[in-house]
């Protein structure tokens, strides 16, 4: 494989596959409002928050951790305040004592927080203004949930970087995706280059399906898909991924690692190849073959939809984790590219209308289309170049996807906002 695409990869999945805590959504507005703070020097007497449409829609309907339980724009705000260390960035919030818990529901009642819809235009968008002790401070973050673009104190900026080059940046390491070169990359992988992005991967994320399997979050989507399935390899694969989303979304207090900025994908992507993988008994080093497969077709396949849209993105990351599956089963890329365009012929249009606790049933929906795309392929059956969305060539299916989401997808998503709010 041609080297630069190979390191594009590594940096790729470096890059993209990091811990976070809770819904990245109001995690990226706690980074912001910590990293507010840390410039303003005193607690804020008022706080006011910006934010794009799609940043309300996500973080409306879930729990903030480590905050015993609030929700919303406001409370996370205010647990970065209070307890926020911006150097942990995704993690910002991830030690928050008992105290500082107390201090954040007090802070939420003295305090005077506005929220306001950003006119930006930009879909992922957060800027926070304090002020406090007679100065201002604010940190707007744009387009990634880390991407600090302006830091300013009292009117003056002591941090900026260019938001456009940002966008250029991100975009030309994607463009070398193609499920072609995935496969190659999967291949001709020097597995010590990503053994420990994936082991966090693997540990974190089984961790937190366990979680959700053993206590009762949000809807138990889990738990009720292990009652009432017959119990094999792909009801464990369901079951595990809505756990792990049951609990995320429920507040639990332990760390995902995420794909694509959000966790719901970084569990889809990874959970269901590893039950797979113990299934099949295969080797540690197919498995993490496998992952660099799943992963990468996801990170694919949201590059033309964009970090938030109306398209549910764990949508793509349930054709990634079939075509990493397809991989266990020694498919390379005829199979996998035949899996993945199935799969997008079945699922693709499951909106997203924030996150919460239904994000765990689409997840699972969305293992089972991918699974169901694999078979299809394994007995003889697909979808063809005409049918639908569907286009001849894996690649031209993909961009199709993207272009649906992107733009075709635009009014739905704020009729979808619409209805959220009103």
């Amino acid at each position: 494989m041609e080297q630069r695409i190979y390191n594009d990869y590594v940096r790729l999945l470096e890059r993209e596959l990091v811990p976070a805590m809770g819904c990245t959504e109001p995690i990226a507005v706690a980074y912001a409002a910590a990293s507010a703070v840390r410039e303003l020097g005193v607690l804020p007497e008022s706080v006011d928050i910006c934010v794009s449409a799609n940043i309300i829609k996500n973080v409306k309907s879930v729990v903030v951790p480590n905050t015993g339980g609030l929700r919303g724009l406001a409370a996370a705000a205010a647990a970065g305040i209070i307890a926020g260390d911006p150097a942990k960035q995704l993690l910002v919030i991830s030690e928050v004592t008992e105290e500082q818990q107390k201090q954040i529901a007090d802070y939420l009642e003295r305090a005077s927080f506005i929220v306001r819809e950003s006119e930006t235009g930009v879909v992922f968008d957060i800027d926070i203004t304090l002020c406090g002790g007679g100065h201002t401070a604010s940190c707007r973050i744009a387009e990634d949930h880390t991407n600090i673009v302006c830091i300013q104190r009292d009117g003056e900026t002591v941090y900026s970087r260019n938001l456009e080059v940002t966008i250029a940046e991100n975009a030309e390491e994607k463009e070398q995706l193609s499920v072609e070169h995935i496969v190659e990359f999967a291949d001709t992988l020097c597995i010590d280059d990503v053994k420990m992005i994936f082991d966090r991967q693997i540990s974190c994320n089984m961790d937190i399906a366990k979680e959700g399997l053993r206590n009762n979050y949000g809807a138990r989507i889990g738990q009720v898909i292990l009652a009432t399935r017959e119990n094999d390899v792909l009801t464990r694969a369901k079951a595990y991924a809505a756990a792990a989303s049951d609990a995320r979304m429920g507040g639990c207090e332990k760390p995902v690692v995420i794909n694509s900025g959000s966790g719901n994908q970084g569990i889809t992507a990874s959970v269901p190849v590893v039950i797979y993988a113990r299934e099949l008994g295969v080797s540690e080093d197919r498995l993490y073959r496998a992952l660099a497969v799943s992963n990468l077709v996801t990170i694919h396949l949201k590059t033309g939809i964009g970090t938030l849209s109306a398209y549910c993105g764990v949508i793509s990351a349930g054709c990634g984790a079939a075509a990493g599956i397809t991989y266990l089963y020694g498919g390379g890329f005829r199979e996998i590219a035949h899996t993945v365009v199935n799969a997008l012929a079945i699922n693709s249009g499951v909106i997203c209308d924030g996150a919460k606790a239904s994000c765990a049933a689409k997840i699972a929906s969305a293992v089972e289309a991918g699974i169901l795309g694999m078979q299809m392929f394994r007995e003889g059956s697909q979808f063809f170049g005409g049918d639908g969305i569907v286009s001849k060539g894996v690649e031209n299916t993909i961009r199709n996807v993207g272009r649906l989401a992107a733009e075709g997808m635009r009014k739905t998503d704020a009729e979808i906002i619409k209805i959220m709010l009103s």
